[in-house]
């Protein structure tokens, strides 16, 4: 059998790591943290026991049936959904922009039909037919004075610059909705870890075929030692950044605790570019199913990451998606090694698309370990 090496303790490397214990191979699991479970860490709170999402909220939603009911294997997942609040102007809004926000913002009555004609009529700019950019994706759907009021400073400050400079793509759907759903998200499958997310992935890891080891850097020496390696790092670390740095967007997290109900909701926006936080998120609100009178709080502020911070959302702008090009390439001549996950391929990954692509990664590589043929260096295109 086998001998593999996944180099990262998050989703990724979990799930590739259980699939080819399961098939008998032998699985050794590092991470350069003191943790498993990556970006997706939970742990209790010791004077709260408010469950606490260390690296900012993790929402779990998912079209995908076969994901819901691997995860549900590991971990019971309790009903939850994502009803998100913006402060802007001296007011809360209800998000995404929905029928209430729409009425309560232009201070109407209007019903679906009213409201859908007023906003292209009267907000949307018409005179753009083909958005390139997300401040014209935006200005085309909604209009000025919505996409000042939530979508601008918001953008602005989460990813330090102005919205004319990002792609369109960033605002992939409709960002307004003409009836009265304020759920986020619009998935079939929508909850929450009842005992947090670091519970699950631990129990994905726990297979005799697996061993673990934190507090571990990965060296690319360490390769020799295997037959073949699942990296999940940052692309451009596994080769020590000679061709330069990708560039990411990084968080800094201002915790800071209360007694009772800080907010009234898990999370609240702030939308105005002078609020130098983009939210603020009260974390017992993730699990209402449980009763804490203390309550744990972050305030999020979004910066460019340095070398020694947590890369959380690629840029992917013209400049990185160039460089990515040449990483690619510089990969792809690698022997024994696979890039995977958000980090490993620069994209960002919802929960779900990421134990997509990894249940995928593992089923292909096994049938690549029977054919005798070489594994590529992506089994998803970064580009």
């Amino acid at each position: 059998m086998g001998k593999y090496l996944m180099v990262g303790a998050g989703l990724s490397g979990a799930v590739i790591g259980r699939h080819l214990a399961e098939a008998g191979h032998d699985v050794t699991v590092v991470d350069s943290r003191a943790h498993i479970g990556g970006n997706c860490y939970t742990e209790r709170d010791a004077d709260t026991g408010v469950l606490v999402h260390v690296y900012g909220p993790h929402i779990f939603h998912t079209d995908d049936a076969e994901v819901w009911d691997y995860v549900n294997a590991y971990e019971t997942f309790l009903p939850y959904k994502n009803r998100v609040k913006a402060t802007t102007g001296g007011a809360v809004y209800s998000l995404p922009v929905n029928l209430h926000t729409i009425n309560q913002f232009f201070g109407r009555t209007m019903r679906p039909d009213e409201a859908r004609d007023f906003i292209v009529d009267e907000q949307a700019d018409t005179s753009i037919t083909d958005p390139q950019t997300f401040e014209e994706q935006a200005m085309r759907f909604v209009g000025k004075d919505l996409y000042e009021a939530f979508f601008k400073g918001y953008t602005m400050k989460q990813w330090g610059c102005h919205p004319s400079e990002l792609p369109a793509s960033i605002l992939k759907r409709l960002p307004v909705r003409f009836n009265y759903d304020d759920n986020y998200f619009f998935h079939q499958f929508q909850g929450m870890p009842e005992n947090g997310y670091t519970t699950m992935i631990q129990a994905i890891l726990d297979h005799a075929n697996i061993t673990v080891h934190l507090n571990t850097v990965f060296d690319r020496s360490q390769a020799e030692d295997y037959d073949h390696v699942f990296y999940s790092g940052p692309l451009d670390g596994y080769f020590d950044f000679e061709l330069g740095r990708l560039g990411y967007r990084t968080l800094d997290f201002e915790r800071f605790t209360c007694e009772g109900d800080y907010q009234g909701c898990a999370v609240m926006n702030y939308g105005e570019v002078d609020v130098p936080y983009t939210r603020i998120t009260e974390h017992k609100h993730f699990a209402p199913w449980e009763d804490h009178e203390g309550s744990i709080c972050y305030r999020e502020f979004s910066r460019a990451a340095g070398p020694d911070d947590i890369p959380y959302y690629p840029i992917r702008q013209v400049a990185e998606k160039a460089l990515l090009g040449d990483y690619v390439a510089l990969a792809e001549e690698a022997d024994g090694v696979s890039f995977v996950g958000r980090l490993g391929t620069y994209r960002y990954l919802d929960m779900d698309v990421t134990i997509r692509e990894a249940l995928d990664t593992a089923r292909s590589f096994l049938s690549h370990v029977q054919d005798g043929t070489r594994a590529p260096a992506f089994f998803v295109a970064p580009l």
